[in-house]
């Protein structure tokens, strides 16, 4: 059974998907949602990554998520804490994503496997799919913290703003079962 808390009624303009860790399904997620409503669909990995994994400059970044935020629809995919600042405070909706550590580990390496020298659709051109340790190892070691450090970060977003609406969906049923309703 999914947790959900909402805003008194907001309409779902400004979308933030969000994730407890990779693999736990933001991009099908957020492109799913897309779709329903009819709104485009930003991937903050697309801003993030140049060609060949090279990371844009804070600077780049933070401007690439101001000019989509500034927009008056969207839904905006991924964490990118450093970047929350912007996004946050003009989104209605935030939408968080938790499924068990064992699910997204699964996930990652399966996506690898199905895109092996490709470019995913919610990566930057000339980013081909890779997996390494130092990514897994990430992913292990920061699970549980950011599991956590997320409820605060939710409750700070509502203080902030009442009005903003909170979803979050823990569980496959939860997120399967989100587009059913």
């Amino acid at each position: 059974m999914p947790i959900i808390e909402e805003g008194a009624g907001v309409a779902m303009k400004r979308i933030m998907v969000m994730g407890v860790s990779a693999g736990v399904g933001k991009s099908t997620f957020a492109r799913k949602l897309g779709k329903k409503l009819d709104l485009d669909v930003y991937h903050l990995d697309a801003y993030f990554w140049k060609p060949n994994w090279v990371q844009a400059s804070n600077k780049e970044f933070r401007e690439s998520n101001r000019k989509i935020a500034d927009q008056d629809q969207w839904i905006i995919e991924g964490n990118y804490s450093t970047t929350y600042d912007i996004r946050a405070p003009r989104a209605d909706t935030i939408i968080y994503l938790e499924l068990p550590l064992v699910i997204c580990l699964y996930r990652v390496v399966k996506r690898w496997l199905t895109n092996i020298g490709k470019n995913r659709p919610d990566m930057g051109p000339g980013c081909k799919e890779k997996l390494d340790y130092a990514f897994i190892k990430f992913i292990v070691t920061t699970y549980h913290k950011r599991r956590k450090k997320m409820r605060t970060r939710f409750r700070e977003f509502q203080s902030a703003d009442p009005g903003k609406k909170v979803i979050i969906l823990k569980g496959q049923k939860a997120v399967q079962g989100y587009f059913t309703n």
